[in-house]
């Protein structure tokens, strides 16, 4: 039997709960394993309150063997009570018995079905509670950063995002590669099983509603495409590519890519850069990690600064962008600062170690 293709629309059409498994929401950091343990700790604090009570009371209550209550038939009492099993063996005949069983032993008893049965309940509802999750996030996402692609690329891409103060929330990963997209899970990150080459996957990302988008894939042609489509859904988001050749560079230009960066080169230059001049390359790393010691950042030029020379500012100034241009600081067009510029800048992190 053939069937017939998947449309474009198949998950971005879908209702949440069917994209349960597909898209996957930050949880908590209590391991299932240990919740269990809660409730069992909880169910037996519950059966001991009541074997106590039972126990210091146990002149109200009547065995059928009329050889009087230990604690062991006070433990099994509590039990079978507890468990709503109540054999009808040991009743509690006194009315101080009773009272106590009425106000006490009964809300212990609903405590105790509440931790035993909640622990298959949050199993079942769990699946209800992620649809309610990514249906309230899908209707609220905006202005999000969308990495597809969490190899070694797309990590390093997150963590400067996170460096700069956006929420892990806000930042959605697109991988087929399940333990990569745990792993994005563990770091509080919004996950989208599926190929970032497929629409509705990107679509179901929110790639539509994206400030970014990072493509980080480990092939050119998956990279070219994958802009392609972001593009067409998302005129206005700022779209970054990783390629890993240079002749592929206009090909992720020519698709919609804002920046390329090739990272073959880039890898190779430092390669060249650290047989002759290794502290140099040890700067750079300083400068492109950008939650240890120098970074470079980008800022709004202030009414002061406006008709001065970047050159003469505090701030050690590597270039300003002009109308999304940048400019080199050394640049005729640089000479002045005007209304609407930002500068690029090295920013001090952390301090200097002695």
């Amino acid at each position: 039997m053939i069937r017939p293709r998947r449309t474009a629309e198949d998950l971005a059409g879908r209702a949440e709960h069917d994209l349960v498994g597909i898209i996957r929401m930050p949880e908590s950091s209590v391991s299932p394993v240990t919740a269990i343990v809660r409730r069992i700790a909880w169910a037996v604090v519950a059966l001991f309150a009541a074997v106590l009570l039972v126990y210091l009371d146990r002149d109200g209550y009547r065995d059928v063997n009329e050889d009087g209550i230990s604690f062991l038939d006070a433990v099994y009492y509590a039990t079978v009570s507890l468990s709503t099993t109540g054999y009808g063996d040991i009743t509690p005949a006194s009315d101080s018995a009773r009272l106590l069983n009425i106000l006490v032993i009964t809300p212990l008893r609903v405590l105790f079905l509440i931790v035993l049965v909640g622990t298959t309940l949050a199993v079942l509802t769990e699946r209800s509670r992620q649809a309610f999750k990514i249906q309230r996030w899908r209707s609220n996402v905006r202005d999000h950063v969308v990495v597809v692609g969490y190899g070694t690329k797309g990590r390093s891409a997150v963590s400067a995002v996170l460096s700069d103060g956006v929420e892990p929330s806000r930042i959605v990963v697109v991988d087929t590669d399940q333990a990569m997209l745990d792993a994005a899970s563990s770091l509080g990150l919004v996950t989208v099983h599926g190929s970032g080459t497929r629409s509705d996957v990107l679509r179901v990302a929110g790639v539509p509603r994206a400030k970014s988008v990072v493509v980080a894939a480990s092939r050119d042609d998956s990279a070219v495409l994958i802009t392609l489509t972001a593009r067409e859904m998302s005129p206005n988001a700022q779209i970054v590519a990783a390629v890993r050749e240079t002749e592929n560079v206009h090909l992720l230009r020519q698709s919609g890519a804002n920046q390329v960066v090739v990272s073959s080169e880039t890898a190779g230059r430092l390669l060249g850069m650290a047989t002759h001049t290794p502290t140099v390359v040890d700067m750079v790393e300083d400068l492109i990690t950008p939650d240890e010691g120098l970074a470079i950042a980008e800022r709004e030029v202030e009414d002061s600064e406006v008709g001065g020379s970047p050159r003469h500012l505090p701030d050690i100034v590597l270039g300003l962008v002009r109308a999304g241009k940048l400019y080199r600081v050394d640049s005729s067009e640089a000479d002045a600062i005007e209304h609407g510029d930002r500068l690029l800048y090295i920013r001090k992190v952390t301090p200097a170690e002695d």
